[in-house]
């Protein structure tokens, strides 16, 4: 099939590659010049594991293609794909326009049927929006050119993107054609061989399922960092009550990880978007909005925990920071629980010494330059000369730690463990004083009950 997609981040280029990768003829294209130029020489502009080999085969295969020609992809696919960002509005509602603007562009190009999808996360209503841009395009152009807009939400996790496309529990399509649903799944057909992935429903439900999934998997996580915070003042140790209760299959053991709070580009705006949904048609979503305090209070207690085992003296010190991207195995910076740590270490006038195997670059582009921000080859380095260590992203080079030789390494030996990576009587053992999530030290004066 010839497929257009609109967008060239994570959405858009994991999108794009992973069809042409089971034989379609694809373009990618996008507004911006120099994003296209770095693709087309063979640059990725962002990190996903495996995401550069399949660029690069599908590009030599010249089933991939990517410009700024926007009347030539247009022109191109029967199939057009939105997938352009929907950042959050000031009041945490989706801001639409570029998803608009996309459709826009397509309605001033088109001359023969087109099925329009949205694949970017968008409110209930946006494909109802879109279908009006287009059809107020053409009627500025006097033409009468037949269309469909349907809804494909991506379900994509950074570090996993390529598996979730490619062997993901499910397809939704939003649509009540049957022309449609016909071309959707011989668009699909490759990724739905071994069982029926496709679920077909109206396009409100498809725009909802998204925001839904993504809602009940930041509840799950916040749920479990109320319930460490408790643990740690009832002392109890948290990992012990998840195991408990990951034990029953209704609860199960995916998201119940404490920590220190989500981030990352999906998450954080889409349970604002969806409160922000409902309180526009007269309802209080007040799940939502305690799902989001929750978070953004768990962001703290990282620079919480280590004001208490400094006891307060922080000024003039260097603290070490393992990780600094919001989860593994992506370079994505986005609300990153590192983020509110070091913001919040640089007023109270600390040197950061940090090491992420993958966000530098985009530390850098964030940050700048700063004499109070070190960034270094790995994390040895990072230690070194270091006052404390805070460990903010699970990287797997990150979760062995000789407790021994950390002690040795810092000034005072304080790690603050915001992943739970280590046994924590290991550490007291070594003399390692060691905070982690829900794990036995409170900051609380008042004794467990």
């Amino acid at each position: 099939m010839k497929i257009t997609v609109f967008g060239t981040g994570y959405v858009g280029l994991v999108t794009g590659t992973c069809l042409a990768d089971v034989g379609h003829d694809v373009v990618c294209v996008d507004i911006d010049r120099n994003k296209i130029e770095r693709l087309v020489q063979g640059d990725i502009p962002i990190y996903e594991p495996g995401l550069e080999s399949m660029v690069l085969r599908n590009v030599e295969a010249r089933r991939l293609r990517f410009t700024t020609d926007a009347g030539m992809a247009v022109e191109h696919g029967v199939l057009q794909f939105i997938a352009v960002g929907t950042p959050p509005d000031e009041d945490g509602s989706a801001d639409l326009q570029y998803v608009l603007a996309v459709a826009s562009t397509i309605g001033q190009y088109m001359n023969g049927y087109k099925v329009v999808i949205d694949k970017s996360t968008v409110p209930v209503g946006t494909a109802d929006k879109v279908r009006d841009r287009i059809e107020s395009v053409l009627a500025e152009r006097v033409a009468d050119v037949p269309f469909d807009v349907c809804s494909n939400p991506e379900f994509l996790k950074e570090g996993s993107a390529l598996e979730d496309f490619t062997r993901g529990a499910r397809i939704v399509v939003g649509t009540d054609s049957d022309r449609v649903s016909d071309l959707m799944r011989e668009c699909y057909a490759p990724y739905n061989r071994n069982r029926e992935k496709l679920m077909f429903m109206s396009v409100r439900a498809a725009e909802l399922t998204k925001y839904a999934a993504n809602a009940m998997l930041a509840t799950k996580i916040s749920f479990m960092n109320e319930i460490a915070n408790l643990a740690e003042r009832l002392g109890a140790d948290i990992e012990d009550v998840r195991r408990g209760i990951g034990s029953d299959p209704r609860i199960g053991y995916h998201f119940i990880y404490p920590g220190c709070g989500y981030g990352g580009s999906c998450f954080p705006k889409d349970v604002q978007a969806l409160a922000r949904t409902a309180s526009k048609v007269g309802y209080e979503a007040e799940l939502l909005k305690a799902v989001e305090a929750v978070n953004k209070r768990q962001k703290s207690t990282l620079f919480e925990k280590l004001s208490h085992a400094l006891n307060g003296e922080l000024e003039g010190k260097t603290i070490a920071v393992w990780g600094l991207s919001f989860k593994p195995e992506t370079d994505d910076m986005r609300d990153a629980p590192s983020r509110t740590l070091m913001e919040a270490l640089w007023a109270h006038g600390v040197t950061v010494q940090a090491y992420d195997p993958e966000a530098m670059k985009e530390c850098r582009r964030i940050y700048g330059e700063r004499d109070d921000l070190i960034l270094v080859a790995d994390r040895i380095q990072a230690v070194k000369k270091a006052d404390a260590l805070v460990i903010c992203t699970e990287w797997k080079e990150f979760r062995t730690l000789d407790a021994e030789w950390i002690r040795g390494q810092l000034s005072t030996p304080v790690v603050i463990d915001g992943r739970n990576l280590f046994d924590p009587q290991t550490m007291a053992l070594a003399g390692v004083d060691y905070y982690a999530v829900g794990r036995g030290k409170t900051l609380s004066t008042s004794a467990p009950v």
